[in-house]
């Protein structure tokens, strides 16, 4: 009213705004293709992970579990996320949803082998093709941590706003798998450092393909957890 404010109130930002457009196309193209690539690469190893994972202990080969999706202004998307089985049938029933911890009782020696070699992902190209997860990005969390964990972090849920969860990232390659809080909050700075970098082109495509090859390292050193 005082005349000290010329441009008036401005529309608030889309949170697919955030992040350069040329980046998302060329990022979701990256997903499809290497993720086609990946698939037809690694299927001939499907029976014999199969095979070996229902040699050890009975129950499905794939475990499907429900994930927190990409973030959007007005709705959070939930889907199911496919990997090859690494624990009992029933590793859950007891406890309930729960970190897996080190030298987790149970993992089997089989998904122990798979998680190693991050072999058990391999089933999270499906998810990427249909548009469920981006190869590179946050990782997905489950529901039953989200509302603790956002509770305990500040900006916890905004790591994918915007964003798809990715099969590996750089928090994955950089601080492995979450066993408690603290693991959480360092890897919360990786997902906000990627975040920021999709704002240019150039910036994401030098951050992924480093990703990229860390990850081809830890998955043939036996790195994983």
């Amino acid at each position: 009213m005082r005349g000290e404010f010329h441009d008036g109130w401005k529309k608030e930002q889309k949170l697919e705004q955030y992040q350069s457009g040329v980046t998302l196309t060329l990022k979701r193209l990256f997903d499809l293709v290497l993720s086609s690539i990946g698939l037809l690469i690694t299927l001939p190893i499907w029976p014999f992970i199969a095979f070996a994972i229902k040699l050890e202990t009975p129950g499905p080969i794939f475990f499907r579990q429900l994930r927190v999706g990409q973030i959007h202004n007005d709705h959070v998307e939930l889907f199911h996320m496919i990997k090859f089985r690494s624990m009992g049938q029933y590793a859950e029933k007891e406890t309930g949803a729960v970190w897996a911890a080190k030298n987790d009782a149970r993992v089997t020696k089989v998904g122990h082998f798979l998680r190693k070699t991050r072999l058990d992902e391999l089933p999270q190209f499906i998810n990427v093709i249909k548009g469920d997860m981006s190869l590179i990005g946050p990782r997905p969390e489950r529901p039953e941590f989200c509302g603790n964990l956002q509770n305990a972090l500040p900006y916890y849920a905004e790591r994918t706003a915007g964003l798809k969860p990715g099969i590996t990232g750089l928090a994955q390659v950089n601080a492995g798998y979450d066993t408690s809080l603290d693991d959480v909050k360092n890897k919360l700075l990786y997902d906000h450092a990627y975040s920021a970098a999709l704002s240019s082109p150039f910036q994401w495509l030098n951050m992924d393909l480093r990703i990229i090859f860390k990850t081809i390292y830890i998955m043939i050193a036996g790195r994983g957890q």
